[in-house]
């Protein structure tokens, strides 16, 4: 079957996501656990039961949103009899990259809740909170976007985060200059500018002391070859390198996240099914927006296993 496996970035968190699945399944609490034991805090607790101030704080929002895909994986596994190395590939969306590498077995599940850890924490540090900024353009290519930035005033950098879809492009970087953009986008023939309610400005150049704390944490971290390539953000290409895999998650953290790119070359390779893993919808339907003659399928809930089971 010609099918790549994705996970989520931040954004599709909820208070509650994983529970019902921990509840129905000892492999899911198996997870859960194991990521409570490496981070050393009842962060399933936070997931189950909030606030959800406290998880929607990057440290806590990456380890948490990897461990519920990491659970339905484990899940599909055991109960569906899905094999994620039978895949075509896997990818995700920023920190559903580390996902989508755990779930290949390039990662183990310790070290990767760590890795998040250390990274959500590196990237709040980075810079100093609303200093930075990041908004969603609505309605506009990539060139429109960086001539909108481009035609901008203000200081600071501001540079273009993520290629979500067609039409839907995020900036990032200082806030007056992310905020000059957005006075002036619809200039360029964005529908909608809006700012995105996070605490930095995520992949842009003003995450470089990011970068150089993963590049630390990545060398002490054991990264095997994929059991499936995987789609890296940063080149929308496969990679099934532990070097280049090692060098392109550093890269990452102040690169553009490729979304569009990397739907179009797994298309293009022939993939027809892209199943969602973990919490929300958000990269299904940007995925339609995509292609939309690709098969989109959500995995996050007990309901969603027997249903892909079937199916």
């Amino acid at each position: 079957m010609k099918r790549a496996f994705v996970f989520p970035g931040q954004g599709s968190q909820a208070v509650g996501m994983g529970a019902a699945l921990s509840d129905a399944f000892p492999a899911a609490r198996e997870v859960f656990e194991e990521v409570d034991d490496a981070l050393g805090q009842k962060l399933s607790v936070l997931m189950r039961e909030g606030p959800m101030e406290e998880l929607t704080l990057t440290a806590n929002t990456q380890p948490a949103l990897m461990a519920h895909s990491i659970a339905a994986v484990r899940v599909l596994e055991k109960e569906a009899g899905v094999r994620i190395g039978e895949a075509m590939f896997v990818a995700g969306h920023s920190l559903g990259e580390y996902s989508a590498l755990c779930a290949a077995g390039a990662l183990s599940l310790s070290d990767t809740a760590r890795l998040l850890r250390i990274r959500g924490e590196a990237m709040q540090a980075a810079a100093p909170v609303g200093a930075g900024a990041m908004a969603a353009l609505i309605g506009v290519d990539l060139e429109a976007a960086q001539k909108a930035i481009d035609a901008a005033e203000g200081v600071g950098v501001c540079e273009i985060a993520n290629d979500n879809a067609p039409g839907q492009v995020v900036i990032s970087g200082a806030r007056e200059r992310v905020e000059a953009v957005c006075a002036g986008a619809k200039e360029f023939g964005a529908k909608l500018a809006k700012l995105l309610p996070v605490s930095a400005p995520f992949h842009s150049s003003l995450m470089q002391p990011a970068a150089e704390r993963m590049a630390e944490a990545l060398a002490e971290a054991e990264i095997k070859a994929p059991a499936v390539p995987v789609v890296a953000n940063v080149t929308a290409a496969a990679e099934t390198s532990p070097d280049a895999i090692r060098d392109l998650l550093v890269k990452q953290v102040t690169g553009r996240v490729r979304w569009t790119e990397s739907v179009g070359y797994m298309t293009g390779k022939g993939c027809e099914i892209f199943v969602e893993i973990g919490s929300g919808k958000v990269l299904s339907g940007l995925i339609k927006r995509i292609n939309r003659d690709a098969s989109t399928a959500n995995v996050g809930e007990p309901s969603d296993i027997e249903a892909f089971a079937k199916s």
